[in-house]
């Protein structure tokens, strides 16, 4: 019964993203508005078909309904109920069907949002593509991933139970959806972009409409691959959480280009410039969440984080191919046009070092996607098997990452069109002091490496930028009020949440180069072999294995090492057995503080009385979660709307600005 429901409920929502697109589409051809306003209506017949069908799928989940083959393969009676209703979403099908719920989500909101301009051809022409992405996401699952096929033969007593991986750790329950609402969010900023070259309104007007979006999208993004680190490390037990993964990469690739969009797009904003760059990163990133479904769910690559063999790549490879060569069109077809009416006036101003910025992002995402498709492309035309590892990735990506570093401790404080030596002695003097102090400093304390070093001397140069601006911002403010200068003036400091956002999100990310330099530098491996009562020194620690004990659960079977480290108490590294799986699965045990990481894996099973323990005691781990909380918090408050501003456009404010305080002057540049 749920799966003929289901599989209905997944009908409902084809027919209906068919009908809307070709609604809207036959509104656009004749300039009916009528349809236009018609179209949109299907967007609620979608969301609440999605839901149902979400909501079926979770109840045959707690109802053990084996007779639903994806339910059969991915839960069984004893697992437990978290790993019950993440299992939703731990397999192919009922990952697609995640990602169309959120997808549906997204576009409700902006159709909502849009409710007043629904007659308008942007408007239309964005909600066109989103209903096409729709109806690709509706087929997909209808007929190459359906989440309610129905078991073939004799219905199973019990079910397989989830991947043991994904039923070891509670961050199972909020990586995927955060790392999905990011990746699915890049629809909509996609959809308006397109609308903007065909209508051919690519001026500022359509940014407004997706910079919110895209901005929620990012801060989900960064979260779920922070958050995606942090189950690598707590989880998979190899002591890192970045391993350049194929499917960590696929992650990594979009964030590269929205973060080089959200950048760009103040200079569109202010200058009316890098119009083709803006459109062009809003496409490839959306390109680019397409390639990483294709790389996560196609079965082409092996990886911890992939799932397995499937039949929708050719399904994925095709509307890749549509939308990569759609976009390329239609920039194409928009050149003459998309020129800026302006230009960049200095090689010293703010405007140059976002470009330089773009070329930077753009640069890396290359590197990353090179590293990460060339294995599969030398597979496919050669029949051979080649690896591209993290030397690869660290060569190549560290000077680009350092370069962006200074770039975001330069870029924010130079003026716009041009900065004369004056200004940039006094904007650049202190932060450059503190930065060489921290260079001669990390060097005297026995920092060794470029880039280590070199991240710890930037990182200083950049916090006491960001926070030389704050404070110019806040004697500004003071001084507006103090001197009564007028109400329009005073504005201009108080209401930019956008800006203290953005050097929130700046400062998470210092902390974050600051935490993997320090990582990188400082951390130290090895391993003991111990018997019951035996005690070993590592790093000024002393080591001492007190024995095993054996959990057991209808879920799994786990033996625990309970060791005692000098200085931190008791940790029980461990290995569980699953019923479905022929390995064992190491859990590591971790003490955590703010300087230092102990973390103890068992690398023998103690099924004797000798047992082989890792050790690890990594340096400021805690930092790289710590930033990117920071980075999570600094999205969100730039996101607040900030108060109006448009008396500070046109003579009036220009008259406001030449009059006010040099403090004021500079927070408004």
């Amino acid at each position: 019964m749920r799966a003929q429901l289901g599989y209905g409920l997944l009908t409902i929502g084809t027919v209906a993203s068919a009908l809307g697109l070709a609604t809207v589409a036959t509104g656009l051809a004749t300039g009916r508005r009528a349809l236009l306003e018609t179209g949109r209506r299907y967007v609620v017949v979608i969301l609440v078909a999605v839901i149902a069908a979400f909501v079926v799928m979770e109840t045959a989940m707690y109802g053990h309904d084996f007779s639903i083959k994806y339910v059969a393969d991915n839960v069984a009676r004893a697992t437990p109920g978290l790993y019950t209703f993440t299992a939703v979403w731990s397999a192919l099908e009922g990952s697609i069907l995640l990602w169309a719920l959120i997808l549906s989500i997204y576009v409700a909101v902006t159709t909502w949002r849009f409710r007043s301009r629904s007659d308008d051809p942007l408007v239309a022409w964005a909600t066109l593509v989103q209903y096409g992405v729709l109806l690709f996401f509706f087929a997909l699952m209808l007929f190459a991933a359906n989440p309610f096929k129905q078991v073939t033969g004799a219905i199973p007593l019990d079910g397989a139970g989830p991947n043991p991986l994904l039923q070891n750790h509670p961050l199972v329950a909020i990586h995927p959806p955060f790392l999905y609402t990011g990746y699915v969010g890049f629809a909509i900023p996609f959809s308006f972009a397109v609308a903007a070259l065909v209508t051919g309104r690519f001026g500022e007007g359509w940014l407004a409409a997706v910079r919110r979006t895209t901005l929620v999208s990012w801060g989900f993004l960064t979260i779920g691959i922070v958050l995606g680190a942090w189950w690598s490390y707590a989880v998979l037990g190899w002591g890192g959480f970045w391993g350049w993964d194929p499917v960590e990469n696929a992650s990594l690739l979009p964030w590269l280009t929205a973060t080089a969009f959200i950048h760009s797009v103040m200079v569109q904003e202010r200058r009316g410039m890098l119009r083709v760059w803006n459109l062009s990163l809003v496409l490839s990133t959306f390109c680019l969440t397409i390639l990483g479904t294709f790389l996560t769910r196609s079965g082409v690559i092996n990886s911890v984080h992939a799932f397995s063999q499937s039949n929708i790549g050719p399904w994925l490879l095709t509307f890749l191919g549509i939308c990569a060569f759609g976009s390329v069109a239609l920039v194409a077809w928009r050149g003459d046009k998309l020129r800026s009416p302006g230009r960049i006036d200095s090689a010293v101003s703010r405007e140059a070092a976002f470009l330089l910025n773009n070329l930077l992002f753009a640069g890396f995402a290359l590197v990353v996607l090179t590293g990460t498709v060339f294995p599969l492309l030398v597979e496919a035309l050669q029949n051979k098997q080649v690896t591209v590892g993290e030397p690869y990735f660290t060569r190549l990506g560290v000077p680009i990452g350092i370069a962006l570093l200074f770039l975001m401790s330069v870029g924010p404080v130079l003026p716009w069109r041009a900065a004369s030596s004056q200004v940039l002695r006094d904007r650049l003097l202190i932060p450059a002091w503190a930065g060489a102090v921290t260079l001669v400093v990390a060097l005297v304390a026995g920092a060794h490496g470029i880039a280590n070093v070199g991240a710890f001397a930037l990182g200083a140069f950049a916090i006491t930028s960001i926070g030389r601006s704050v404070v110019i911002g806040v004697r500004a403010r003071k001084r507006s009020t103090d001197e009564a200068l007028p109400v329009a003036a005073a504005r201009t400091v108080r209401s930019n949440p956008r800006l203290y956002g953005g050097l929130l999100v700046h400062v998470g990310v210092v902390v974050v180069a600051v935490a993997l330099a320090t990582t990188g530098g400082y951390t130290t491996k090895s391993e003991v072999q111990l018997s019951p009562g035996e005690s070993a020194g590592v790093h000024g620690h002393t080591v001492t294995y007190i024995g095993r004990s054996v959990e057991t659960s209808g879920q799994k079977t786990t033996i625990k090492a309970r060791v005692n480290v000098s200085g931190v108490g008791e940790l029980a590294p461990a290995i569980s057995t699953f019923p479905n799986a022929a390995e064992g699965i190491g859990t590591p045990s971790i003490h955590t503080t703010p300087w230092q990481d102990f973390y103890l894996t068992l690398i023998s099973s103690p099924t004797s009385g000798r047992v082989t323990i890792g050790v690890q005691i990594g340096t400021m781990v805690m930092w790289l979660w710590i930033g990117g909380l920071i980075m999570a918090l600094g999205c969100a408050l730039a996101l607040i709307p900030a108060r109006k501003r448009e008396v500070l456009k046109g003579t009036v404010a220009g008259e406001l600005i030449n009059d006010s305080p040099p403090a004021l002057v500079e927070a408004r540049n």
